[in-house]
């Protein structure tokens, strides 16, 4: 990983997509703070198109679709993209699978849950479970002590066993059933709504974010940058981001948005 600041300015001329993560990308201890907050809202000020990427909820994803100053949201590792036309007063949402489909799934979830929740001493299903809609979140740092790194491998194994997919968040493990994730999601959107090809997407677009269920984002894009932080899961993440900021969490999310508009 090298340093943010060794980013050729030409490497930004053509930005036009900030891709972020949430959770200590955006948020620093667990709260978005208003210089995270504003520096989104001057990449919308300045004409870019804000798109967070994220394990979060639906219930969150809808509110952030439409409060935030964002294009839209990737919700629940790439289940869905909701976007919220305020012209209009419309919520446009795109989801990866059909609602028979979501639901048939969440059954399963269910049972996965119940056996992580049973075999993983100290971990709980996390405060916002019911508010998704086809992911199940096990919490092992937010509103949990920390638990350890095997037994955070154990949850991993359960689910994959049972037939999920499992991601690590900074705080969750994110467990589905699908193909879709969080990069499936952001190139199809980038590609349906917005008409780019292969190259337009790596030429306009950078991605941030800190842990290692954003490994698919940081190895695709040629403009990845991981905030300070993501050194504390470095071994776990398969596909390092190219670059890294100096300051950590939400002031390193400032940090990337103040070296792109000042170039």
């Amino acid at each position: 990983m090298k340093n943010l600041t060794t980013m050729h300015s030409s490497q930004l001329k053509d930005i036009k997509f900030i891709l972020t993560d949430i959770d200590d990308t955006l948020t620093s201890d667990g709260r978005l703070k208003s210089n995270a907050y504003m520096a989104m809202e001057r990449l919308s000020d300045n004409g870019y198109k804000v798109i967070p990427v994220t394990g979060r909820c639906a219930g969150w994803c809808d509110h952030i679709a439409r409060m935030w100053p964002v294009y839209g949201v990737v919700g629940e590792n790439g289940a869905f993209f909701f976007s919220y036309d305020h012209m209009n007063k419309k919520m446009n949402n795109f989801y990866s699978q059909s609602e028979e489909e979501r639901s048939d799934n969440y059954k399963l979830l269910n049972k996965i849950k119940n056996k992580i929740l049973e075999s993983v001493s100290g971990t709980a299903e996390a405060s916002d479970q019911e508010y998704r809609i086809t992911d199940l979140a096990i919490d092992f740092a937010e509103d949990v002590p920390k638990l350890p790194q095997n037994k955070i491998k154990d949850i991993v194994d359960i689910a994959q066993q049972n037939g999920a997919v499992a991601k690590i968040s900074s705080i969750h493990v994110n467990c589905w059933i699908g193909s879709h994730n969080k990069l499936s999601t952001s190139l199809k959107i980038l590609k349906d709504n917005f008409g780019l090809n292969d190259d337009e997407i790596q030429n306009n677009s950078i991605f941030i974010g800190d842990s290692p269920n954003d490994s698919t984002m940081f190895g695709f894009f040629k403009n990845s940058v991981g905030v300070a932080n993501v050194v504390d899961q470095i071994n776990s993440i398969e596909s390092p981001p190219k670059y890294i900021t100096t300051n950590f969490s939400g002031d390193g999310f400032v940090e990337l948005v103040d070296f792109i508009l000042d170039k």
